[in-house]
This record gives structure tokens, sequence and C-alpha cells, in this order.
């Protein structure tokens, strides 16, 4: 595309963009939240009675265009407690852009969204941190691509194509990161993802999610897509009056690039949540396991365990946390030996 081409592109693309926000109904808002950590093997934690930090600043813009199918919506994150990782994302900062997409629903047809959105793979925690836990990489996934749901009666349905894992080159996908490779490594590239769902009543929902694409190598600089990854997974979740419990099995499967390692890595990942809400409060408790299943990998199986609870006092909410845990996964879906005990208290506020 030559320059003045594509000046006249982006000239249309702007035009249009500011047509749509002239008619459109934004819901902007913002919020702030900080935590306070105390990680019981820590030393410094021990001499300091904890650490508060995990600080964020948080911009929300939802809405829709009155009178057209069109809906939108975006949420940047600026600072520590932005959940992202600095040294590779796209931004080189404590600074990024969780989710944007813009949505077109068909009259009486399906929802097609385009842009960074939530990947249709099993059930999302009730809490991301600390509840995904030994999911990792499989919970609380925002990718770049586009998607198409639909609810047919009982039935649900989505159909995703993921371009990549998050804007640019980056590998960071903010909530759900540390587990795709690095900017030194490969990224996870053309992801297909698949979600059907099936509801016996109006409490119980059967489901059945699966995924598969490509790791691109960024090691040589040629950038070739020669890993993939694979997995699957079977979930059910009940809800009645204010008690809910969900439980889900995926299998995983990574054959990293040749250019970063010549290995296969599979796990399989269990994982429950039950919990009840009760007036403003919410009790609940996330249990996952991982176990390894790769060559050359002698750890045993993990678990993790966190519960937690939460008051909703106006303006945001509160919540008490406890995580435990004998094992982690990698940047590699590795599940590998390691404990760790931290107590965390947070609270937020929006405007």
């Amino acid at each position: 595309m030559t320059k003045s081409v594509a000046f006249k592109v982006s000239a249309l693309t702007a035009a249009a963009i500011l047509s749509t926000a002239a008619h459109a109904s934004p819901n902007l808002s913002g919020g702030v939240w900080f935590n306070y950590q105390y990680a019981q093997n820590d030393k410094a934690h021990q001499e300091s009675w904890g650490v508060i930090d995990s600080e964020a600043l948080v911009l929300y813009a939802d809405g829709n265009v009155p009178d057209t199918p069109w809906t939108y919506s975006a949420e940047t994150r600026i600072g520590p407690g932005s959940f992202t990782d600095a040294d590779n994302n796209s931004t080189g900062s404590q600074f990024a852009i969780h989710k944007a997409w813009v949505g077109y629903q068909f009259e009486d047809g399906p929802m097609v969204t385009i842009g960074k959105n939530q990947v249709p793979f099993a059930w999302k925690t009730y809490n991301f941190w600390p509840g995904d836990m030994l999911l990792a990489g499989y919970g609380d996934q925002m990718d770049v691509g586009v998607k198409v749901s639909q609810t047919l009666g009982p039935l649900h349905y989505d159909a995703a194509l993921y371009l990549a894992d998050d804007w640019s080159t980056s590998t960071d996908t903010m909530d759900d990161n540390r587990h795709w490779g690095s900017t030194s490594t490969y990224r996870k590239v053309q992801t297909f993802v698949g979600n059907l769902a099936y509801s016996v009543n109006d409490m119980a929902t059967f489901g059945v999610s699966a995924q598969s694409g490509g790791l691109q190598e960024l090691v040589s600089g040629d950038g070739e897509v020669s890993g993939d990854h694979n997995a699957a997974a079977l979930y059910y979740t009940i809800n009645f009056g204010g008690l809910w419990a969900k439980a889900s099995y995926i299998s995983t499967e990574r054959n990293l690039p040749n250019e970063v390692a010549d290995v296969t890595i599979e796990n399989d990942r269990y994982a429950a949540e039950v919990g009840l809400n009760t007036g403003n409060w919410s009790f609940y408790a996330d249990l996952t396991y991982a176990q390894p299943d790769t060559d050359g990998n002698d750890a045993d199986t993990i678990r993790a365990f966190a519960p937690g609870l939460s008051y909703d006092y106006g303006p945001g909410w509160m919540y008490l946390e406890y995580l435990t845990q004998d094992g982690y996964v990698d940047r590699n879906g590795m599940a590998l030996e390691g404990d760790f005990d931290a107590l965390y208290a947070t609270i937020d506020f929006y405007f």
C-alpha cells in the first residue's frame, strides 16, 4: 500500500470512527484498586508485616450506537497493579489495554465480536487472582481476533479465530499472562477456538471447549510458525439461588518451536469452584490440580487452593483471600513443584 493510499484509508477510517462516536451513547467510567499482601515464606514481608502494592487506575468505555446493532467495550489499566508484563507487552510499560472490541448483533442471528475479547473456553473463576492459579494459560484469556456467538434455546455456541494473544507481537494477555512464551522465545498465533454449552434447565449447564493453533518462534528473526498447541475442556456449572458450583477437566499439549526447545509439554488440569452469595457478601473457594505428563518432568501432581470472601460496600468491593499452592505452571505450560502461601486483602472503588 502506498503512503497516499494509506493516508486516504486512515482518513476515511478516522471519519467513520468520529461519525460513530457522535451518535454513540458511551458509558465512561473508571476505578482504582490496591492490595495488601503477606507472603508467609518471604523474609521481607515477615519483617515489614506485609506490603501494600498492586495499585492501578482502570478506565472503561462501554456502549452502543442507538438504533444500530453495534456495541463496543474497552478496558485500559495504568500502574503496577495492571497485571501486565512490561518486559513482554506491546507498550513496554505498566500501561496496557486489557480488552477493546466492537460487536455487531445480527437480527435473530449471531453476535460477531472483533478485537481483543474473551476467549470462549470453559468457565471463568469468580476472581481471576488468585482464583485462576493452575488454570494458567486457560483461565481469564483475552486474545485478539474475531468471535461468533449465538444462543439457540438451551444451546449456546462460540466459534473464534484469534490472530495472536495480544496486540502487535506482545505475549502478554494481562490477567492470564506469563504462560505463553515471551518476546524472546515464542508467542501464540492462529488459534481456532470452539465452545458448545447445553443448559439442562435454568440451573445446570454442561459444556465442551477446544482450541488449537500455532506457536511462532521469535528467536531466529524469521518468525516461522514451527510449533503448535492444543487443549480441550469438559465442564459443568450449576446455580441455585445464591449457591453456585463449577467443575472442569482440561487436557493440554504444547509442541514448542524447535528454535526454542525440542519438547512436547503435556498435562491435565482439574478445577472446581464453589460459592455463596448472600446480601452484600460472597464466599467462594477455588481448587485446581495439574498432573504432569511430559517426558523428563519428574514433578508430582501439584495443587493450589484459594478460599476467599468479598463484600460490596457501595462504590466497590473488599476482598480477603488466602492462597496456598505446592506448584506452578511456567511460560511453556510446564507443571512444576514449588511452595507458596500468601494472604491478600484488596479494596477497589469505581466512579
